[in-house]
């Protein structure tokens, strides 16, 4: 399994993941897992972020006698102490024994708990059901839900049988979903290509 990073914050609709490497985040709509005791939670990448490790302190411009960014962070290798990725994923159903439930689980996921990108069979299985996208179209995010919504889909098409059947299928789930929304409809299915 990939680990991605190791939970830092965590609520029940949404935790947030240090990478332990620099720049290296799931991409954005990966579906990403962590285990809390015997449940699996799912979540959905929407966010990611690298900034300095001191809050309110921010990183300044140190290329101007370098000749590649590259050459910054040899020059400077106390950098990749000094600055962290992060990302956040928004939860989007969770396992319990055998069964997938698209609906939030009981309780958070734990500090402290590692955080895997989902293996190709993972996702194949999980986007079997579109009951995740209503947790997606009502979240509350900083980042337009349709861009999250495409990404995702854009992903999990990727692992699909038929990609074109399976965005296809997700285009009408969505234009239900969204009956009377016609301009998010249009937004999300204009991203959903491949």
């Amino acid at each position: 399994m990939d680990r991605a990073g190791e939970i830092i914050e965590a609520s029940t609709t949404e935790f947030v993941a240090q990478c332990y490497e620099l720049y290296q985040s799931p991409p954005l709509g990966s579906l990403v897992k962590t285990t809390d005791e015997e449940v699996e939670l799912y979540g959905i990448v929407y966010h990611a972020v690298t900034t300095s490790i001191e809050p309110g302190r921010r990183p300044i411009a140190r290329g101007k006698d370098e000749a590649s960014e590259a050459a910054i962070y040899s020059s400077s290798p106390q950098l990749l102490k000094l600055l962290r990725t992060e990302f956040s994923a928004l939860v989007v159903g969770h396992r319990q024994g055998d069964r997938l439930f698209y609906y939030l689980p009981a309780k958070p996921a734990r500090i402290h708990s590692f955080v895997y990108q989902c293996q190709p069979e993972e996702v194949k299985e999980f986007s079997r059901s579109f009951d995740f996208l209503r947790i997606l179209l009502n979240a509350q995010l900083a980042v337009p839900v349709e861009e999250i919504v495409a990404a995702s889909l854009r992903r999990m098409s990727q692992g699909a049988e038929d990609p074109h059947a399976f965005l296809v299928a997700a285009g009408k789930e969505l234009a239900v979903l969204l009956g009377g929304e016609f301009n998010r409809l249009k937004a999300i299915l204009g991203r959903i290509k491949p």
